[in-house]
């Protein structure tokens, strides 16, 4: 005998009861059954299984590359500098202290490198400028200069040491606070360290003047510093700083991609 039986996944589906001796309505008896559409049917759930698998697989495969690989985050990092230096003037003045943090793309700290006070001549020192005098002297710096034996090759070389263990060569940028000046002196005075990294930099000050112009509450609310002019105290005040720019003015932005990950939402590009 034969049935047919109605299923919501496929419609009609064809399954053939037999038994020995069996005698259709046409005389023939159904000894040797081929249940040919039974097994189609049976390839057909299969390959809907595995075509659903495959999709929900292609899902997870779009969430997981939205997370970079590991050696594609560190080529992400930021390499934050801040010099304090006797002076403006490039071709006279000195770098006297120098600091160094990495953090990654989301500005979470990695690794605090070296904080290096590097000794300068005392002539060099009594030509600063009123302001340096003032702000070294009372931040301790000038003194600390006369009493270093760091030589400047000397820091660069554990600076530059620092840098390769955290970030590969030629792509992670010079970030800071006004950081083109501090670029302009590593440039001169530490070039193998400045060949190591990108050539663009980051600079919170732009974020900053930016903010000021098209959002001028944000940036009333931004932390405001507390000017030790001291390099490490610096770097770390930086890094807040952006952190609150990040959070609050481009925060429409990351909320967008953020849905476009997780949900895979296209109109959000709209």
């Amino acid at each position: 005998m034969s049935a047919l039986i109605r299923t919501p996944a496929c419609g009609f589906r064809a399954l053939f009861f037999s038994c020995l001796g069996t005698v259709t309505p046409f005389g023939r008896t159904l000894c040797n059954v081929d249940f040919t559409f039974q097994r189609s049917y049976q390839h057909y759930s299969r390959s809907t299984l595995i075509a659903n698998g495959l999709k929900s697989k292609g899902r997870d495969l779009r969430k997981m590359s939205a997370s970079p690989s590991p050696a594609e985050s560190m080529t992400q990092r930021m390499v934050w500098v801040d010099l304090e230096m006797t002076g403006l003037d490039i071709e006279k003045d000195q770098i006297i202290e120098m600091a160094c943090i990495i953090t990654d793309s989301d500005l979470n700290i990695l690794a605090e490198g070296p904080n290096l006070i590097i000794s300068q001549p005392n002539e060099l020192l009594e030509s600063m400028s009123d302001w340096c005098k003032e702000h070294h002297g009372k931040s301790g710096l000038t003194q600390a200069v006369r009493d270093s034996k760091i030589t400047l090759r000397q820091a660069e070389y554990e600076f530059l040491s620092f840098i390769r263990q955290h970030t590969p060569p030629g792509h992670c940028p010079l970030a800071g606070n006004s950081v083109h000046a501090d670029k302009r002196f590593l440039d001169k005075y530490m070039p193998q360290f400045m060949r190591h990294l990108h050539y663009r930099i980051v600079d919170v000050s732009t974020v900053k003047e930016l903010c000021r112009r098209w959002f001028p509450e944000d940036y009333r609310l931004a932390p405001q510093k507390r000017a030790s002019h001291r390099a490490l105290d610096d770097i770390h005040e930086s890094i807040k700083e952006l952190k609150y720019y990040r959070a609050n003015v481009f925060k429409a932005e990351l909320e967008k991609k953020r849905k476009i990950v997780e949900n895979g939402d296209k109109t959000c590009m709209a």
